[in-house]
């Protein structure tokens, strides 16, 4: 690893100084990131292999194994593709197509929580697409984004099956029916810890 050299002082966005320690406080917090990144591509690589060992003799283990992945680490690493492919004498684009078919498997880390929004014909007769537009507003990102703290991930589902208690909504696995805006912000406040 080579070793970077700071002048005293450097220019930041903007023409602002930015002092020698500071940029080594931000190296450092580049480094630990990495660090930390490195160890979860080890954990999921080691998670691949059990995984694949034990639907190693499998008809059809497509699916048992992106299963067990997405339980195991909480999604399907893209690294992982090539892996499963080989293994099941598939293409990477048949394996990615499967991933990308189903909204329940994600690709990046979900939020610490995850809220589902039911987009099916009888959740948005009663609402449920005011109800997305206002999580979005709430929470401050997109639906299939995370929130920047990575708090929340928001997710639109098709049919939680509480077509009977519409708009219905999941909340880190949890059926909420004939949610409202305030009833939305009362479930975000909670998962938060606020009250």
């Amino acid at each position: 690893m080579s070793r970077i050299t700071f002048p005293a002082r450097s220019s930041g966005a903007f023409g602002t100084p930015i002092s020698t320690a500071l940029m080594r406080n931000m190296i450092a917090d580049a480094t630990t990131v990495g660090l930390n990144w490195q160890v979860q591509l080890n954990r999921a690589a080691a998670v691949l292999q059990q995984v694949l060992a034990r639907h190693a003799n499998e008809d059809g283990s497509l699916l048992p194994i992106l299963h067990e992945l997405q339980d195991r680490l909480g999604y399907v690493p893209a690294d992982a593709l090539a892996g499963i492919a080989d293994a099941l004498n598939l293409s990477r684009a048949e394996v990615h197509g499967v991933i990308t078919y189903y909204h329940h498997f994600r690709s990046e880390p979900a939020g610490r929580h995850v809220l589902q929004i039911c987009r099916a014909e009888a959740c948005q007769s009663m609402g449920a697409d005011a109800l997305l537009s206002h999580a979005e507003l709430r929470l401050g990102c997109a639906a299939h984004s995370t929130t920047s703290d990575g708090e929340f991930s928001l997710e639109p589902v098709y049919c939680l099956g509480l077509c009977a208690s519409s708009p219905a909504l999941m909340l880190d696995g949890e059926p909420h029916g004939r949610v409202s805006a305030h009833g939305l912000d009362v479930l975000i406040a909670q998962a938060r810890g606020q009250k």
